[in-house]
């Protein structure tokens, strides 16, 4: 029986778990990656291109809820999203099992399982990889990126192009869902580190008593739960790019850590005292004035002008006028082809409030609008309805003066007032996490 060319990836603490499914994948699977430390696999990640991975949903002695395996299905499917995960559970918590396949978990199976259920599900999902392996080559020839003809942001791109060729030092502002990401991912693809990893970091997510430890990572010992030597951020973007979003959000007192590093190119893990070289290009992006922030004392100046090489301003939608249908219909032509939908267009009236609707939340707003259309409408036409834009909150002009903290706040206030303080209808007008918006209410004190 000819083996399927395949790198399956095995995780669970229990050894004999390990080598009976291994036993039985490896008749069937060219390479079978076995991993006994869960704490590991983002780095097994990083080193080997594995197709398909077995997650164990419990690691402690005494705890039957699945959490941890939760955890980890997050961690990995941030590290790389095309992974194809499956859970493992010996305890029939299906409730827990269906909540990874919300988050992204291709299928689950339960403990003891039946070896010809095992395979055939492992090779459903090998199907599966080949399937999004092949459309993600299928869409990376051809331009994945609109960028759109306003002069502001083909300067922006144009800046971009430029910058890529080198190993300068990139800062990317603009405000929330402008797409920061997706240019630093621009510049990272058109470099010469093109080949090697593209390591996204949201530094607003990071609270101060793991940051240390998820950028620099740590020796075996190091703290309580540091079970072994474990690289952090940084060192997983070696001789490729590491994206650092949210900088603005970075606590003072942690600045200087970063600075450190950023400018002795070399990470010290915590618990080890000998540095580590690194070759990484660092991109950053923040919607607060830096400036501001450097004149109030909140950011230091000297870790300013090190991130601030290269500064590339990306504008919000309302200064994009003509690019806002061309883009709603990028972005529709993207979503109907994720869903394999045909032939869904925009009514008159629709494209009308589009155009005169003012994007708040920039990119991300109108492509969770239309996300949420493709799924409600009917006939194939998307009305003012599927895109809830009855009532829409007209471009208005802006001084040219207005900082960009004095923007985000007036703009999160206005949303938050039309909907009546809904956190939720606010962060997903706004294009922002439920977290991510309660962390800018405390910072702005917005309160209900």
């Amino acid at each position: 029986m000819k083996k399927t060319n395949a790198q399956i990836l095995i995780i669970d603490d229990q050894e004999d778990i390990l080598f009976a499914s291994k036993m039985t994948l490896k008749k069937h699977f060219e390479t079978i990656f076995t991993l006994s430390d869960p704490k590991k696999v983002i780095h097994h990640l990083a080193e080997n291109e594995i197709d398909v991975v077995l997650l164990d949903m419990n690691y402690r002695i005494g705890f039957e809820e699945g959490r941890e395996g939760i955890y980890l299905l997050k961690e990995i499917k941030t590290f790389s999203p095309k992974t194809i995960v499956i859970l493992m559970t010996a305890f029939g918590k299906v409730e827990t099992a269906v909540e990874g396949l919300k988050l992204g978990a291709f299928d689950y199976i339960l403990k003891p399982w039946d070896n010809e259920k095992l395979v055939a599900v492992v090779k459903s999902a090998v199907e599966e990889s080949r399937k999004q392996k092949k459309k993600a080559s299928a869409e990376a020839k051809k331009s994945s990126v609109f960028i759109g003809n306003s002069p502001n942001i083909q300067k922006a791109y144009s800046l971009a192009e430029k910058v890529a060729k080198t190993d300068a030092n990139v800062l990317i502002l603009g405000e929330n869902g402008t797409g920061k990401f997706v240019l630093a991912q621009y510049i990272h693809q058109n470099s010469n580190r093109r080949e090697q990893p593209f390591i996204h970091v949201d530094l607003g997510s990071l609270n101060d008593n793991i940051f240390e430890s998820e950028l620099f990572g740590y020796a075996k010992g190091a703290f309580t739960d540091a079970k072994t030597d474990t690289p952090g951020r940084f060192e997983l973007a070696q001789n490729g790019t590491i994206f650092l979003d949210e900088i603005g959000n970075v606590p003072l007192h942690l600045q200087a850590k970063l600075l450190q590093v950023i400018q002795n190119k070399s990470v010290t893990r915590l618990g080890e005292a000998k540095p580590r070289q690194l070759n990484v290009r660092i991109i950053t992006a923040t919607n607060i004035d830096l400036k501001s922030e450097v004149g109030h004392k909140n950011f230091r100046e000297d870790l300013y002008y090190r991130i601030n090489t290269m500064e590339i301003v990306l504008p919000p939608l309302r200064e994009r006028k003509p690019d806002v249908i061309p883009l709603a219909q990028f972005l529709l032509d993207n979503i109907i082809e994720k869903y394999e939908r045909h032939g869904i267009a925009f009514e008159d009236k629709a494209l009308e409030q589009i155009q005169k609707h003012s994007w708040n939340g920039n990119i991300r707003e109108m492509e969770n609008r239309i996300e949420r259309a493709v799924i409600l409408c009917e006939n194939n036409t998307i009305t003012v309805t599927d895109l809830d834009l009855e009532n829409i909150s007209v471009i208005e002009e802006t001084n040219d003066d207005l900082q960009l903290m004095d923007i985000e706040k007036a703009t999160i206030e206005k949303v938050l007032q039309k909907n009546n303080f809904n956190i939720s209808k606010s962060a997903e007008e706004l294009g922002l996490s439920r977290a991510s918006l309660y962390r800018r209410m405390e910072k702005f004190e917005l309160k209900s």
